[in-house]
């Protein structure tokens, strides 16, 4: 009679209800950037300065905050813009990378080399602190947060890609392709990229977490959305000096960072693991 390891008895449900977890958290989110005002009717931007900093309520469920705006409308609000910018960035990140690793992986030695060297320039820097960088020569704002998180995150992207396109090129099915006079557009798109770019959704899945989280950094700098904007590093900027008094405007926005971050971390996680062949 087989048996089962209990480490895996035990890891394979926990694991499923880690996932099913964090999807129905990641639910929620869309929610709240699609329709927010399901859960709340309060306007983010508009408070009562007679109502600043009232504790979670039933009338506010997650409080007020110093110029008696609803915290909860804002963090629902605030995660379209956290989000939508975080997401911006790893397109960013996806696209340059995705096509500085097919230029290196593909063509001669020179352009692999010049495409290894800004990978590595790129990656000498912290992810931040190469995005401070950035915004400290193209100037803050929404957009330019999203870029420079963007090229913060290319040596991610290029560096697989480049070395997924250096191992495909070399396989037996695309040297048999060429052998029996398939074009090289054909061999390209029909298998030398579905093979490269397999492993994309994984790494983009957890690449959205660190985006997110960059994001709430360089708001809560003052290097991106600015106040009044709901957006989660905004409110947490704005909470601090009142941190001692009041704890609910810093802490709801950072819970909701954190709880994203890990949720998308999770669903990378289950995505790497299913790519590799191994069970959740």
């Amino acid at each position: 009679m087989s048996t089962v390891p209990v480490h895996a008895s035990l890891s394979r449900p926990s694991g499923a209800l880690a996932v099913a977890a964090a999807g129905g958290f990641l639910l929620l989110v869309l929610l709240a950037m699609v329709a927010p005002q399901l859960f709340s009717h309060y306007d983010p931007l508009v408070g009562d300065v007679t109502q600043g900093l009232q504790p979670p309520s039933l009338e506010h469920g997650f409080g007020t905050d110093r110029l008696g705006r609803d915290v909860l409308a804002r963090v629902l609000h605030g995660a379209r813009y956290s989000v939508l910018i975080g997401l911006a960035g790893m397109l960013i990140s996806l696209v340059l990378g995705v096509l500085l690793g097919l230029v290196a992986g593909l063509k001669h030695r020179w352009l692999d080399e010049i495409a290894s060297r800004v990978f590595d320039v790129l990656s000498a820097f912290p992810h931040v602190l190469l995005a401070l960088l950035v915004i400290a020569l193209i100037g803050p704002g929404l957009f330019h947060v999203a870029v420079a998180i963007g090229i913060a995150g290319i040596p991610k992207f290029g560096r697989m890609v480049r070395s997924q396109t250096q191992l495909v090129r070399e396989a037996d099915y695309v040297r048999h392709a060429v052998l029996y006079g398939q074009s090289g557009l054909r061999v390209f798109c029909r298998h030398l990229l579905p093979n490269v770019l397999v492993a994309i959704p994984t790494l983009a899945t957890l690449d959205i977490g660190s985006s997110i989280m960059a994001v709430s950094g360089l708001s809560f700098l003052g290097l991106g959305p600015q106040p009044p904007t709901p957006e989660w590093g905004v409110m947490l900027a704005e909470g601090r000096d009142v941190l001692r008094i009041a704890w609910w405007p810093s802490v709801f926005p950072g819970v909701s960072i954190t709880v994203t971050v890990i949720a998308f971390s999770v669903l990378g996680k289950h995505l790497q693991r299913r790519f590799e062949g191994r069970q959740p």
